[in-house]
């Protein structure tokens, strides 16, 4: 599911580029970013690079714009930002091209069976690699919420969050 990526990890992780931007210290995202998710940290890293100048920003999600795990509000938004969202698509190799510049070799997808969330599985078309250019890639892809304090502190959960009373 991760980017393959020779040497040095080449793809900026999204939440430390939201991270450093929160502490006043984002970093140097170039001309053209390209961010890999489909998720509100995706939505939330293109949104920011938009903001910080970016003149493209482009999201990748391997399925269609239906099966996106974000809420379709963070989409609406960052396309009204002006955030170009590139669906059935998946990266597979991502190299340095020269001085400041990224190579992302990408395949086109289509929908398969439902894998086990119930969603069409993504299925490579053979024969269909592209390449973009960017000069900066943030991965959005596999992030988890850290239970630990919630557990330490004894909150029961909701598919939601922390589950609360209603009074």
């Amino acid at each position: 599911r991760g980017l393959d990526c020779p040497g040095e990890e080449l793809a900026l992780p999204a939440v430390e580029v939201l991270a450093d931007v929160a502490r006043g210290t984002p970093p140097s995202l170039g001309d053209e970013v390209v961010v890999v998710g489909g998720g509100n940290t995706a939505m939330d890293a293109a949104r920011t690079a938009v903001r910080l100048g970016a003149r493209s920003v482009t999201v990748l999600y391997p399925r269609t714009k239906r099966e996106m795990p974000c809420l379709m509000f963070e989409v609406e938004a960052a396309e009204a930002e002006g955030v170009r969202l590139d669906t059935l698509v998946a990266p597979v190799r991502l190299e340095r091209a020269g001085e400041g510049a990224l190579r992302l070799t990408c395949v086109r997808m289509e929908l398969g069976a439902p894998d086990s969330s119930g969603r069409p599985r993504p299925v490579p078309i053979p024969g269909s690699e592209f390449e973009l250019q960017a000069t900066c890639v943030i991965a959005a892809i596999g992030q988890s919420v850290d239970l630990s304090p919630v557990d330490a502190a004894q909150l029961a959960l909701s598919k939601w969050g922390i589950a609360a009373d209603a009074k």
